[in-house]
């Protein structure tokens, strides 16, 4: 067995904005993996620039590594390199499974982008009009005051019992503005916030979960957390309502249901959600939720941002992703590296 890589800039349709800064393009690496018996299978090493602890000066040589010996990269201290060849491995097993066949679809919920007000407005009544009822909007990247102007005109057109609010703050609210924020987003019945301070700051972020003011999920605050001890320490010290799984970010697609089961433990809810994979990434990502029979959306809608992602099965029907089995994947044609 051995595996050859290929870098793929993914542009987007828009200017892709968090309160990290705006994104154009996104970089990532496709491996196609050969076995033994002669097939031939792509898994996709999702490393994101900036906020992966994989975005490192070495990665490509880590990366030809795996590649001339997979079990390294099985075993590689890189997420999205475990992710990769991981995803590789999962598309050996036939697509039999119910998600593969069509038979079943994942509620997704639909994500607005940060952008101007108006923008932002746009993109809302977009995702309201397209089906969606739970909407997951990213704050921290305008005036706060806009924003809280927006969720009062998503509110005066749906309540809470047609429209699910999710909010992601990217790390953006300080430890000392925090509560305050929350006490005021708290007015528009938000269903959770994501990561509203920067992580490793776990004595204030354990305030804010036990403050109940809004349902707290930790994203971020996985990153780099690859062992059990370290896994039950941070959960039992935060106490969060919610725990965020990008599995090319938080060790790969088994050490994400190692997470899950940690969570499980203490109580603590979860779903999973893409980090900007292409479909083939994102295809892996849905395959295995699909094995949980999620009844909680997920955050899996995000196959349609670029202008050149890969052709695939996947399909958003509604507030679904689900696989459409008549569909062919499309792989480009890439300068493979060994």
């Amino acid at each position: 067995m051995y595996a050859e890589w290929a870098p793929l800039r993914l542009r987007f349709k828009f200017d892709a904005r968090t309160s990290r800064g705006s994104m154009v393009e996104k970089l990532t690496y496709i491996i196609r993996l050969h076995t033994d018996d002669g097939r031939v299978v792509v898994g996709e090493c999702a490393l994101f620039q900036g906020l992966s602890h994989d975005d490192k000066p070495d990665y490509e040589q880590r990366l030809a590594q795996a590649c001339r010996n997979p079990q390294l990269g099985f075993n590689s201290p890189y997420s999205s390199i475990r992710f990769g060849f991981e995803a590789a491995m999962d598309a050996l097993q036939p697509p039999s499974d119910d998600f593969s066949t069509g038979s079943l679809a994942i509620p997704i919920n639909g994500l607005i982008w940060m952008g101007h007000r108006e923008e932002m407005r746009r993109r809302i009544d977009e995702k309201l009009d397209a089906g969606f009822r739970v909407l997951k909007m990213k704050i921290g990247g305008i005036d706060f005051e806009q924003e809280v102007e927006l969720l009062r005109y998503i509110r005066s057109r749906y309540g809470a019992h047609v429209l699910e609010l999710r909010l992601d703050a990217n790390g953006s609210f300080t430890a000392d503005n925090a509560e305050e924020r929350l006490r005021r987003l708290a007015d528009f019945h938000v269903h959770s916030i994501e990561q509203p301070i920067k992580p490793d700051q776990w004595p204030e972020m354990s305030r804010l979960c036990e403050s109940g003011i809004i349902p707290i999920a930790l994203d971020e605050e996985l990153i780099g957390i690859n062992d059990d001890e370290r896994k039950h320490r941070m959960l039992r010290t935060i106490r969060p309502q919610y725990i965020i799984l990008k599995p090319s970010l938080c060790g790969g697609l088994n050490e994400a249901d190692r997470w899950v089961q940690v969570a499980d433990s203490y109580g603590i809810g979860h779903w999973f959600t893409s980090a900007l994979e292409s479909n083939i990434g994102l295809y892996a990502i849905a395959r295995r939720v699909a094995r949980r029979l999620p009844q909680m959306p997920q955050g899996l809608g995000t196959g349609q941002l670029f202008h050149n992602n890969i052709p695939s099965p996947l399909q958003l029907v509604r507030d679904t992703i689900c696989c459409n089995p008549a569909a062919q994947w499309q792989i480009p044609s890439l300068q493979w590296n060994r």
